[in-house]
């Protein structure tokens, strides 16, 4: 599991490359992201391979999971989860 430190007043992008989970010819269909109370999610995008989330805020001292399920063209579905370490920078 990635862990990303982030200032609490950054605003910053985090994604997940999927590129090498996917079979040939698949692509993903549909993303959507669980953040822990906390932190915002201020928008969030994907394209054939990748899925990517901007989040704001947080607490310096907390530590918030961030988790992407997709789903793909083959109807496969998984889910990654990401640790954001909040820290004074």
């Amino acid at each position: 599991m990635a862990i990303y430190n982030k200032d609490p007043e950054a605003v910053l992008d985090y994604g997940f490359d999927w590129s090498d989970w996917l079979a040939d010819d698949e692509t993903i269909s549909e993303s959507t992201w669980v953040v822990e109370t906390g932190l915002t999610k201020d928008s969030d995008s994907f394209s054939d391979t990748a899925a990517t989330i901007w989040l704001s805020g947080g607490t310096a001292g907390e530590e918030y999971k961030v988790t992407n399920h997709v789903v793909t063209t083959d109807g496969r579905g998984d889910d990654r989860t990401m640790i954001i370490r909040v820290e004074e920078r």
